[in-house]
C-alpha cells in the first residue's frame, strides 16, 4: 500500500486570468476546489507558482490575460495507509461497504489531500480491501466532490468493484441529489441536456462546451422556499461537477457554491447532497436502494432560509 506515489509526475495546473481576482494565492484556492489555502502556500514556499512564466509571490496581483502556473508534486508514498477515521456505514456485506460521507471529506488522497480520506478510513476498515485495476484508488468505483455529503458505495474485492463498475457503465445505478437553487426553478419537472467538457480558458473549471461529452440531468421540484428551490435531481451519465455547471447553466445556481455560483451566508458549502443511492448488490443480484437524510449543516441552512421567506 505505500507504493502509491511511485512513479507518479508532477501534475501542472495551468489558469488563464480575466478580470481582477485580487491576490494570487486567494484566486488559486478559489479556482482549485480540491487545494487547501495551506497546500497552496506550501507550493509557494516551493517556488511552485509561476506568473507568466516567474516564480510568483502570494501577495502578487494578476491581470487580465495573465498565465498562471501550478506544479503540484506527486502524492506521498505513504497516501494509501490506513487510518482510523469515523465511517457512517448505512450498509455492509462482504462484497460492498455504503458510506453516508461528510462534507469536507475527500473521497481518495489527491494534491493537497494525502491523507485522511474516505478511502484511507475505508482501508482501516476493511483491510483486504482490493486494489483491482487501480492501485491508486482500491475499491472506489465513482466519486462525490469534496463539499459534497451523501452517499457512496465502496467495492471489498476484486470482483465486486468489477460488478459494480458495469453497473455504472451501463447506467442502471440509480443516483439522486437533493440540491437547494437560488431563484424560483420552472418548469417543476425538466431535463438539462448539454455537452460538458474543460472550460476553454480557466482549465480547471467546467463548462457546457460544444463538442463535450454528453451529459444529461433530471430535475423535479420539491420545494419552493421563497426566492429558491429545493430539487431533487438524478443524473445519467456522471461528470465531473455535472449537477452544478448544468443548474449553473440554466441560471439556477446551487447554493454556496462558490466556483460556478456564489458564497451563501446560510453555509459555508454548496447544497448538494447525495440522499439516494440504488444498485443491484454483486453478492446476490438483488436490487437495493439507500438513502439518507440531510446532514444537520444543511438542515440549519433550510431553516434559516424558511425563517426569512
Amino acid at each position: 500500500m505505500n507504493g502509491a506515489g511511485k512513479n507518479v509526475k508532477p501534475r501542472t495546473i495551468r489558469l488563464g486570468v480575466s478580470g481582477s481576482p485580487g491576490r494570487l494565492d486567494s484566486y488559486i484556492v478559489s479556482r482549485c476546489a480540491n487545494l487547501s489555502r495551506s497546500f497552496v502556500e506550501k507550493l509557494f514556499e516551493q517556488g511552485r507558482v509561476r506568473l507568466n512564466g516567474m516564480v510568483a509571490k502570494p501577495s502578487s496581483r494578476p491581470k487580465q490575460g495573465d498565465a498562471v502556473e501550478v506544479t503540484l508534486p506527486p502524492p506521498p508514498e505513504s497516501s494509501l495507509i490506513p487510518q482510523d477515521l469515523p465511517l457512517d456505514i448505512v450498509y455492509e456485506d462482504r462484497e460492498v461497504l455504503v458510506v453516508n460521507k461528510p462534507a469536507g471529506m475527500v473521497v481518495y488522497p489527491a494534491a493537497g489531500h494525502p491523507d485522511r480520506t474516505l478511502l484511507n478510513a475505508v482501508l482501516y476498515h476493511c483491510p483486504g480491501l482490493s486494489s483491482a485495476a487501480d492501485s491508486l484508488r482500491p475499491g472506489i468505483v465513482h466519486r462525490l466532490d469534496k463539499d459534497t455529503s451523501g452517499l457512496i458505495v465502496v467495492a471489498k474485492n476484486n470482483q465486486a468493484r468489477e460488478n459494480l463498475a458495469g453497473q455504472f457503465r451501463a447506467r442502471v445505478v440509480r443516483k439522486e441529489y437533493l440540491a437547494l437553487v437560488k431563484g424560483r426553478l420552472s418548469p417543476r419537472e425538466g431535463i438539462i441536456d448539454a455537452p460538458l467538457g474543460r472550460h476553454p480558458s480557466q482549465r480547471q473549471r467546467i463548462a457546457v462546451v460544444r463538442g463535450g461529452r454528453e451529459a444529461r440531468t433530471r430535475y423535479r421540484v420539491r420545494q419552493y422556499l421563497g426566492d429558491f428551490t429545493l430539487l431533487e435531481v438524478a443524473i445519467e451519465t456522471g461528470r465531473t461537477h455535472q449537477i452544478r455547471v448544468h443548474l449553473a447553466a440554466i441560471g439556477f445556481p446551487v447554493v454556496g457554491d462558490s466556483v460556478y455560483g456564489a458564497e451563501s451566508p446560510y453555509l459555508s458549502r454548496q447544497f448538494l447532497h447525495a440522499f439516494r443511492l440504488g444498485f443491484r448488490l454483486p453478492s446476490s443480484g438483488e436490487y437495493r436502494e439507500f438513502t439518507v437524510g440531510l446532514p444537520d449543516e444543511l438542515e440549519r441552512a433550510l431553516k434559516a432560509i424558511t425563517g426569512n421567506v
